[in-house]
């Protein structure tokens, strides 16, 4: 029996004042090859217990001193020995006690007289249940410290991948501020050549066209007494010869010399009105390739718009395809504005020219009847808003319009609806960018599909 209960390296803590139940039970257990240590009152197994921790208690009720209900009671209230299994030893028919130490924490009871078997069998239970305990808790230490291992490297690999979410969304702000810089780099390059271009190609034609009509303008004045001279003395030739040769005659009836004599003069007049229009042309084109300094000049921004119009003056005009487009200005009293007027001419062509384009398309796609219910035009209104201290230039056409998706994109750098040939998705950004960051006021654009655009350009007067 001793053999198939095998209780090798535990140790058992008997606690008895009657010296011949502690020798019967050493016994027994010292046979069965347990560890046994001895008490023979609650106070020194309370002390013994401080030493060493066995591995069950058998504990005696009756004892002097503190009994063993008193005894177990403060074995369970301390943390280190509240694990013990306690088995009590009582009388055959004492259930009182019997419940009571069960109450108080013990794990079962053997009752006296002692039986050899049983002891042993319910021993080998409760140390059974006490190690696969101890060996539980161990497993849950060692799970619960591999969670704790297992949450410290989550909450790293947490951490690591917010330190790179971080670096990656940091270093992606860089890049998309890289971008626009470029961007904004690369309009500031496109419109400088644009208008260095443009302002060269325009001011050279201008000074061409200068100096033939500056020559013929100021002949006209001399061509005009001339003629005035000769015709007073061909008149007083005609009052001293009232008979001339027939030859004069014939001559001056193929030439209808009365007619000649009255229109020469209106002739020579509507040169004088061809010449001046030029020269007002020539004045256009200069103001309009007025190259800019690096501080701002106080400009008369009506000069620049009309200096766009008559660039663009030619697309007005009704041809084979389309019907005239009416320009309606509504100018303002507005001061001069401090600003770099080359530029906001560029702004000026750019947003016109979209419009024109715009006009265009719907005269391609309304039919005849539409057309002559609503003409084709662009109106531009200026004023003052002393309120916010700013002038501001709306353009508006009554075109088709625009979806509020294409709306939101056009000052998007080389966004285009335009086909490659017509359009390359500048104009308008670097429109944006002269107005809303190199003079500090703003370009906003409002359409509405089957009614038209409108951009309204603010630029502050301070």
């Amino acid at each position: 029996m001793t053999n198939n209960l095998s209780f090798s390296g535990n140790t058992i803590l008997i606690v008895d004042d009657n010296p011949t139940n502690l020798g019967v039970i050493f016994n027994v257990l010292d046979e069965a090859g347990l560890e046994v240590l001895v008490a023979q009152d609650g106070e020194s197994a309370l002390q013994k217990t401080e030493y060493v921790i066995p591995d069950l208690i058998l504990l005696d009720i009756m004892m002097p001193g503190i009994d063993g209900f008193e005894t177990c009671s403060r074995l369970k209230t301390n943390p280190s020995t509240s694990d013990i299994p306690i088995i009590f030893m009582t009388a055959l028919g004492n259930t009182e006690q019997k419940v009571k130490g069960l109450s108080l924490g013990a794990v079962d009871y053997i009752t006296k007289p002692f039986k050899k078997e049983e002891v042993l069998a319910r021993m080998k239970v409760h140390l059974e249940l006490r190690n696969l305990t101890k060996a539980l808790a161990s497993k849950n230490q060692l799970l619960e410290e591999k969670i704790q291992e297992k949450t410290r490297l989550e909450e790293t690999l947490q951490r690591l991948n917010q330190e790179l979410e971080t670096r990656v969304e940091a270093r992606t702000t860089e890049l998309k501020q890289a971008l626009q810089n470029l961007q904004q780099t690369q309009l500031q390059l496109i419109q400088s050549e644009k208008m260095s271009t443009l302002g060269q190609l325009v001011a050279g034609v201008a000074h061409e066209i200068n100096n033939p009509v500056a020559f013929i303008h100021g002949n006209l004045n001399h061509t005009e007494r001339y003629i005035q001279d000769l015709l007073t003395i061909f008149q007083l030739y005609q009052q001293q010869t009232p008979s001339p040769d027939p030859a004069i005659t014939t001559l001056a009836e193929e030439v209808d010399l009365e007619y000649l004599i009255q229109d020469l003069p209106q002739v020579i007049s509507s040169m004088k009105v061809g010449v001046e229009r030029i020269r007002q042309i020539s004045v256009s084109l200069r103001t309009f390739s007025r190259t800019d300094n690096t501080s701002k000049q106080e400009t008369n921004l009506h000069e620049g718009i009309d200096s766009a119009l008559l660039i663009l003056k030619y697309r007005l005009k009704a041809n084979e395809k389309i019907l005239p487009i009416e320009v309606i200005k509504n100018y303002g009293d507005l001061p001069l504005v401090p600003c770099y007027p080359g530029q906001l001419n560029q702004v000026f062509i750019n947003i016109i020219a979209n419009a024109i384009d715009a006009l265009e398309e719907a005269g391609f796609k309304r039919n005849s009847e539409a057309i002559k219910a609503n003409p084709s035009q662009i109106i531009i209104k200026t004023e003052v808003d002393p309120s916010q201290n700013n002038v501001s230039i709306r353009i508006k056409d009554n075109g088709l319009g625009m979806s509020e998706e294409i709306r939101s994109k056009i000052f998007d750098y080389l966004f285009t609806t335009k086909p490659p040939e017509k359009g390359t998705g500048l104009g308008l950004s670097i429109s944006y960018q002269i107005v809303v960051e190199k003079h500090c006021g703003q370009l906003n654009c409002y359409s509405q599909p089957g009614v038209g655009t409108e951009f309204i350009i603010k630029i502050p007067l301070s």
